[in-house]
């Protein structure tokens, strides 16, 4: 559920205002250990749960989550990381931590589930990008909910990134950087997730508030 909280520090400086407690830090935290510990595995842990194309048509289902947590290189996962941490730094006091786990992995499956029925000349795709874009898009809609206009900053920013990736292609040094193309489909695809995941629960917010109102009447 979705439930516009009060931002006591929003005339703090961010430096001073970082939301730095357990239950607003324990969730990127977490995904990133995980992604930290999967990328010290090596290659057998990237073969495993890289997504590909062939192995989901094998029945490899669990690909289409964990792909996300794997990456080419020392690089690629340097920039995911610190991606994770400026979201953190932008929305974290909605990232309580069982909320966050769970948009991450809704925004994965669907990124994954979306570049296996709308790109399938993708086939092979890893890394926290298309998540973390998702996820993005869910905090800058819960700053809109807030009413702090940042929020449509945010978005507009973003949207203008994603056009500028779907009309003038991938950076080019990025790709050299990681050692792999930038799969900008799934930027796209998880930006799209992260917003209908918003909207989904603001309805469900809305619609529950709704009967708990005909309850008490």
């Amino acid at each position: 559920m979705i439930t516009p909280q009060p931002f006591d520090q929003q005339l703090i400086p961010m430096i001073v205002a970082l939301p730095v407690k357990p239950q607003f830090s324990l969730g990127p935290l977490i995904l990133a250990v995980v992604c930290i510990a999967l990328y010290l595995v090596g290659e057998p842990a990237t073969d495993l749960l890289a997504y590909d194309r062939y192995a989901l048509e094998s029945m490899e289902t669990w690909r289409l989550i964990s792909g996300n947590l794997v990456h080419t290189n020392g690089y690629h996962l340097l920039l995911n990381l610190v991606g994770l941490l400026l979201l953190w730094a932008l929305h974290g006091e909605h990232y309580r931590p069982i909320t966050f786990l769970k948009i991450f992995v809704w925004c994965s499956l669907g990124t994954s589930l979306s570049i296996y029925l709308f790109s399938p000349q993708l086939i092979w795709y890893v890394g926290l990008s298309g998540a973390l874009h998702g996820i993005f898009v869910w905090g800058a809609c819960m700053d809109i909910l807030n009413k702090m206009r940042s929020g449509w900053l945010l978005l507009g920013g973003l949207v203008v990134k994603i056009v500028l990736e779907q009309t003038q292609g991938s950076s080019a040094e990025v790709a050299s950087l990681i050692d792999a193309s930038v799969a900008i489909d799934a930027h796209l695809y998880g930006a799209i997730c992260g917003a209908l995941l918003f909207l989904l629960m603001w309805l469900f917010t809305l619609a529950a508030d709704f009967f708990s109102a005909r309850r008490k009447a």
